[in-house]
């Protein structure tokens, strides 16, 4: 089975100013006269890492990662008390990525991204076709109710119970009703402990079941207090606004994408992101490489979903 590319150092880094108060911290590594390639994390909120750097050949690539809005070294930071997510939106998002491409003088770019990385690149490729070269998704998940329902508000709950009563936890029982509202009211909490224990548990359920196999390290990264609050308050920001997104929209302008080369990978046992949604998306976007992973769940790490997306990079890199 493949392996990720060897570990690399950014030779750029920058913090791009992007309007309404928010501050983006960018990288950039691999080959400077590489294919430009822009990696967009989960979450959102999730932050950007070392390893997605890896998805990519480094003699190939000029490999671009950057945070997001209110998140891992961009700048406010969710967990801070007063922090305001007004001009925190899927479309504040898909501006920044193309002020960030104005800004490294990139003309087009292959998008790369999973799980919310896979919602945003939906959004930016069907905003700007035109700027994107391929189109490389994981895990794919769009912000539809029914995605929603199933794992914030019970359905997964079938096939961990154990874990599901550690995210009702914090929440009244006759709040249990509607979780992903509770859960904004106890992530805003005056409170610091009621904010912390609300973004301990809602990243700890997420941490958990996002592999086959539970991996203590995601979990321990996942549940570090001022990570948890801004992970949790950042998702459950975009859930209760269903990412400001029509009803189906991804799935409804996928017609836009039929020009872009394109792959998409999926988990048949991923609990986060069930494959229903990856299965509609390839019905609307015929062309693009569908590729059901038989023995994986959720994680970009775990190796069926590796070698997918390694290999998707590497056919795309001339």
């Amino acid at each position: 089975m493949r392996e990720f590319y060897p570990e690399i150092e950014p030779y750029d880094t920058g913090m791009l100013e992007v309007g309404d108060g928010h501050t983006l911290y960018y990288e950039v590594s691999g080959n400077p006269n590489g294919k430009p390639a822009v990696y967009l994390h989960g979450g959102p909120g999730g932050a950007s890492s070392a390893t997605q750097r890896r998805v990519f050949d480094p003699e190939k690539y000029r490999i671009v990662l950057f945070d997001q809005r209110g998140c891992g070294r961009s700048t406010p930071h969710a967990s801070a008390p007063d922090a305001d997510l007004t001009a925190n939106t899927t479309w504040h998002l898909v501006a920044d990525i193309e002020r960030l491409r104005e800004h490294l003088g990139i003309d087009r770019w292959l998008v790369c991204g999973g799980s919310w990385g896979s919602s945003l690149g939906l959004a930016y490729a069907e905003t700007h076709p035109e700027k994107v070269t391929e189109l490389v998704l994981r895990g794919i998940f769009t912000l539809r109710p029914i995605e929603l329902d199933w794992f914030y508000e019970g359905g997964a709950a079938a096939i961990y119970p154990d874990l599901w009563e550690g995210f009702i936890a914090p929440v009244p029982v006759d709040e249990r009703g509607r979780l992903i509202e509770a859960y904004s009211r106890l992530l805003h909490d005056p409170d610091q402990s009621t904010r912390e224990r609300a973004g301990v548990a809602w990243s700890t359920w997420e941490s958990s079941t996002i592999t086959l196999l539970q991996q203590p390290e995601t979990i321990e990264r996942f549940t570090e207090p001022a990570f948890a609050v801004a992970f949790a308050r950042i998702e459950n920001h975009y859930f209760m606004n269903k990412g400001w997104f029509e009803p189906e929209q991804l799935l409804r302008d996928a017609a836009k994408l039929k020009d872009i080369p394109g792959v998409i990978v999926q988990g048949r046992y991923d609990m986060c992101t069930p494959a229903f949604t990856a299965w509609a998306l390839h019905q609307a976007w015929p062309e693009a490489d569908f590729q059901m992973i038989p023995d994986a769940g959720h994680s970009f790490e775990e190796p069926g979903i590796r070698a997918a997306l390694l290999d998707a990079t590497d056919r795309f890199a001339n």
